[in-house]
């Protein structure tokens, strides 16, 4: 199965075997006896970082990160980035992070009318299985990154590593609000020039893009 179908690996073979077979066996098992690549010799699938070029402006990706104010309160952010044009779709605050409220967040991102395909986000509890299937309603294909592999996610998390070192990294928040006027101005400098307008709401930081 793996010679004819060079583009399976071995979640797609087990399932096969399952589904049309009835024989039930470990993904890890399949992947024991596949035929090895021989060195030198290019991989017939396609590359993650292939895939990530491919469908650059269909992708969009999130992830939070945490930031600390100067009274030790702890705050999370949300942020959402869009692969193709590498602007910030949404930066949301909270203290009390949810499912519920993270996919509010996602909701506002994708809108009705949106040219995204896919999602990509960790596999972290807050990203819920109701939360995944909402977005799948929402005509998108949900992408888990694999356990304990951030490289998975690297632009997403390279811009939350910008947002540290050029914002948070020079300012202490004095409060949830604070964080939210310094992230808005941050924002509205790193986005491209085609962004020109913020919206700020009790708990949100979110860009607008010209129509």
């Amino acid at each position: 199965m793996a010679r004819d179908n060079p583009l399976w690996g071995e979640e797609r073979i087990a399932s096969e075997l399952l589904v049309k077979l009835g024989i039930r066996v470990s993904p890890r098992t399949v992947r024991k006896y596949m035929p090895k690549r021989p060195d030198g010799e290019p991989r017939g699938d396609q590359r993650w970082a292939t895939f990530l070029k491919n469908h650059a402006k269909a992708i969009v990706a999130c992830d939070f990160f945490v930031a600390i104010t100067a009274t030790f309160r702890l705050l999370y952010v949300f942020v959402a980035f869009e692969h193709g044009s590498r602007r910030l779709a949404r930066v949301a605050v909270t203290a009390h992070p949810s499912a519920e409220w993270t996919l509010l967040q996602l909701r506002e991102v994708v809108g009705h009318d949106h040219s995204y395909c896919y999602l990509i986000h960790d596999r972290d509890s807050i990203f819920a299985r109701h939360l995944d299937d909402s977005i799948r309603a929402l005509d998108l294909a949900v992408l888990k990154s694999p356990p304990r592999s951030p490289r998975a996610n690297a632009i997403c998390e390279r811009v939350i590593g910008t947002i540290r070192r050029e914002c948070l990294d020079w300012v202490i928040p004095i409060s949830e609000g604070h964080l939210r006027l310094i992230l808005k101005e941050w924002v509205a400098h790193y986005n491209p020039p085609l962004i020109s307008g913020m919206i700020v709401n009790s708990s949100v930081v979110t860009s607008v893009r010209l129509m």
